[in-house]
């Protein structure tokens, strides 16, 4: 028999990340085919839900990086391990990693940005042989905002790492300035071949995709993620709706030809 994929089902906490003091990576239990970029929503009885990002797949697992902003993600920051949640889905389209193998890859990332991007990222530190040259422009706010310090760690071996924070000072580790600052300085063997992947709010995707345009990139070759518009992953409740696309169905990850008509 089927699933129903509009019911929760429980998963357990099988371990709990602290990258600051408002974002949690929960390494959730999940059986099934998952792409980096899908969601799932996340519920707790009386709270309700909230669409969270797939930021990281493993066997039987899944990473879902968590902001405390709201009713719901503050009762599962009082979640520990061995607790269990309700899930449902996976939702959404997410990120065919095939679609950039043999080529040179640029992602550009923001903030909470990184995490629906940090499987791509993942698989092809991981695996080197199946693309070519590879730089990621992630930005945050401030040292005390980074996520993921370990994974950095690792893929700073793997590929070109432009680090940004946008005040401080700059440190062997991380650099000074918006993403789009060091997006001009980017070197290609072949630009017109070459992909991109730019996730973040809507201002940064915006100049962060002329820059590669300016660049030469083509239109078809660069990737957005609207994740920032999830609301109920079932095209229902109308909140993430653009035009005539629900994000939720039809997304969150769009090709630039179509996605930038629905940048805000």
């Amino acid at each position: 028999m089927n699933k129903n994929e509009y019911v929760p089902f429980l998963s357990e906490i099988v371990e709990v990340v602290k990258h600051t003091d408002i974002e949690y990576t929960f390494r959730m239990t999940y059986e099934g085919d998952v792409r980096p970029g899908q969601f799932f929503e996340v519920s707790i009885p009386k709270y309700g839900e909230a669409p969270i990002s797939v930021s990281g797949i493993s066997d039987g697992l899944v990473d879902l990086t968590i902001r405390r902003v709201g009713k719901v993600t503050n009762e599962i920051f009082e979640q520990y391990v061995g607790d269990k949640i309700f899930l449902r889905g996976p939702y959404g389209n997410g990120f065919d990693v095939d679609l950039y193998k043999e080529k040179e890859v640029v992602i550009v990332a923001g903030g909470t940005g990184v995490s629906p991007v940090r499987g791509v990222i993942s698989y092809f530190a991981d695996h080197m042989e199946e693309r070519k040259n590879m730089t990621i422009i992630t930005g945050f706010k401030s040292e005390k905002d980074i996520l993921f310090r370990k994974d950095f760690a690792r893929w700073k071996n793997k590929m070109n790492v432009i680090l940004t924070l946008d005040s401080g000072e700059e440190t062997p580790e991380h650099k000074i300035g918006l993403v789009t600052k060091y997006i001009p300085n980017l070197v290609f063997e072949d630009v017109t071949s070459a992909v991109a992947v730019v996730v973040g709010p809507p201002a940064m995707m915006r100049f962060s995709v002329q820059a590669l345009l300016d660049l030469g990139l083509k239109e078809e070759n660069i990737w957005i993620s609207q994740e920032r518009k999830m609301c109920c992953g079932l095209g229902k409740c109308g909140h993430c709706k653009i035009g005539n696309k629900y994000v939720c169905l039809d997304g969150p990850v769009f090709n630039y030809t179509e996605g930038k008509n629905l940048l805000d």
